[in-house]
């Protein structure tokens, strides 16, 4: 049960997070690729806007890939949370908490699972299971 429980976890936040950095890095689902997504973070001061957009999309994109299989799942965590860590002190910080006022809640609780992913291990099936 516990093994089925990380593994839920792990695909649903690995996978989310792998489909937010092909948002950034490739325009899929929706996104708008390094330049959109760049120009929007030069808006709000993150310079140089392309090449932050790409970072936080490789971010997003491995850490997300190797959260999802549960390969090498400490640097997974390390850098989702880098990037939410991003998000909370460019984009939400100064809205509060609150999602409702799009605050850092929701970065919060998915730095808290991927931390505490990263802290239990990424159970029986993951591939760190299966090389250790």
């Amino acid at each position: 049960m516990l093994a089925s429980g990380l593994l839920l976890i792990r695909l649903v936040v690995g996978l989310l997070f792998v489909g937010h950095g092909a948002q950034k890095l490739f325009g899929w689902f929706g996104g708008y690729g390094p330049k959109g997504t760049g120009g929007w973070m030069e808006s709000i001061g993150i310079k140089p806007g392309v090449l932050m957009a790409v970072a936080a999309g490789l971010m997003e994109l491995l850490g997300g890939a190797l959260f999802t299989v549960g390969l090498l799942t400490p640097l997974a965590a390390l850098l989702i949370t880098m990037a939410m860590l991003g998000a909370i002190v460019k984009v939400h910080g100064q809205n509060g908490i609150w999602a409702t006022a799009n605050g850092y809640e929701y970065p919060l609780v998915l730095i808290a699972v991927v931390i505490g992913i990263a802290l239990t291990g990424a159970g029986s099936y993951s591939i760190d299971a299966i090389l250790h």
